[in-house]
């Protein structure tokens, strides 16, 4: 951490760790670079600093697959826990074929501080598998998964470490997993994973909940920025799950939504777009560049479009110092993790721009994930609207107190989710003390 002449500790500039970014797309430097910046503010004692930067257990398996051809192929398999003081571990798993440890670090640090700054009783987790699962077959993907889930079930538990949905896996795939583990332990542990089909315990509301999220926390902003909902023009990168139902619920909100995108590229109409109708397209398979009305528009052009708001909801590391400069939305709410590097952060503070980070507005998949643990661990479920509004209280206070602190501390506001996350651990190590 940075210290003055005095000796007390400084805010980080970002040419102090020039060296972290030369490439600035490292996910696990750009998510530990916002890290020094949140634990230098808070005067975080050194030895707490060193237990908080390191991940408690890092996991590389091997997964022998039989192919259906009947050759073996032998993958790669990753669980990493980056700390558990505050509960089990809770994380994606994801199927790709850009899959690290550098990467799994960093989505594995990112939980801990998302689960933390919406004051949930969980750590972080993340694990994946370097694959390419557009190349297998199902009974492949299943085969993969039943056996990574074998590799690592000594971490996996309802109180121990409870994966999720992520990247190329779903809902079946977790159904997998929840089996695997269950017939290890010889009777059925719904509790080991969330984001289950609803008749194995999973919970209603979890679909949407990420996107609905995304519309609390944007709502309080616009709000904040004392800007009226209604007719606050909205564009969307990225119409998967999390960006569909945004723009979804945000335009039964009264937005408008002028530009929405896929991996093809997009749509653009200033006047607004008819989500329904770019639902009904996608939902039959249809690219969004070909959607007949709206104009074409890249993902590139889109990020740079005039709007009030701006969702990037696909992929990390889209908004960069090359780009930055461009951004004309007055809010962004950060759908997808990692979509705006720590170098497009310092240009896009500069600009004015209200940034919702991450660990923030794309917080309401894990909390409905929670509330999907509570409700099996209980054996008892809840109606889709209690849901919903046990959901939007956790966000809107989570918004406000990440405001709190950042405006008290004059800081950004990803820094400010960054203050309260590790403050909320940190206080949990305290309190714990360290074993020896």
């Amino acid at each position: 951490m940075a210290k003055s002449k005095s000796g007390k500790p400084q805010p980080l500039m970002l040419d102090d760790r020039d060296h972290r970014f030369a490439a600035e797309e490292n996910p696990f430097e750009a998510m530990m670079y916002r890290f020094d910046d949140a634990a230098t503010r808070l005067n975080l004692e050194p030895g707490l600093y060193k237990v908080l930067r390191e991940p408690e257990k890092q996991i590389i398996v091997s997964v022998p697959v039989l192919r259906d051809n009947g050759e073996i192929e032998v993958y790669t398999g990753f669980r990493v826990l980056h700390n558990r003081s505050r509960g089990p571990a809770k994380g994606g798993i994801r199927f790709d074929l850009a899959v690290s440890l550098d990467e799994v670090k960093a989505l594995a640090a990112w939980m801990t501080w998302k689960c933390a700054v919406v004051n949930l009783p969980f750590g972080g987790g993340k694990g994946g598998v370097i694959c390419d699962p557009s190349s297998m077959s199902d009974r492949e993907i299943e085969r993969m998964t039943r056996r990574y889930t074998s590799a690592i079930i000594e971490t996996l538990g309802p109180e121990s470490d409870v994966p999720a949905p992520d990247v190329n896996t779903n809902e079946r795939v977790m159904a997998w997993i929840m089996d695997t583990y269950s017939m290890h332990k010889r009777h059925t542990v719904t509790g080991v994973v969330t984001g289950k089909p609803v008749a194995m315990g999973g919970s209603l509301g979890r679909k949407d909940a990420t996107g609905r999220g995304c519309l609390v926390v944007t709502l309080c902003a616009l709000a904040k920025k004392k800007m009226s909902a209604e007719g606050a023009t909205v564009a969307v990168q990225g119409f998967g799950n999390v960006g569909s139902t945004a723009a979804r619920l945000m335009a039964e909100a009264g937005m408008k939504i002028i530009a929405v995108s896929d991996k093809s590229g997009g749509a653009y109409n200033p006047k607004g777009l008819d989500v329904a109708g770019c639902l009904k397209w996608t939902g039959g398979g249809k690219l969004l560049n070909n959607y007949k009305k709206g104009e074409r528009v890249t993902n590139e052009e889109l990020l740079t479009l005039k709007c009030d708001v701006l969702v990037p909801a696909a992929l990390e590391n889209v908004i960069t110092s090359k780009n930055a400069d461009q951004i004309q939305a007055k809010i962004i709410c950060e759908g997808a993790n990692g979509p705006t590097t720590a170098r497009a952060d310092a240009i896009l503070d500069q600009k004015g721009v209200y940034v919702i980070p991450d660990i923030l507005a794309n917080a309401g998949g894990v909390t409905v994930s929670y509330f999907e643990w509570v409700q099996d661990r209980g054996g008892y479920f809840w109606d889709e609207r209690t849901v919903n509004e046990r959901l939007e209280k956790i966000m809107k206070e989570s918004f406000n107190e990440v405001a709190a602190m950042a405006g008290e501390h004059k800081v950004s506001m990803r820094i400010g989710a960054y203050m309260v996350a590790i403050s909320r651990v940190a206080a949990m190590h305290r309190m714990r003390g360290v074993y020896a």
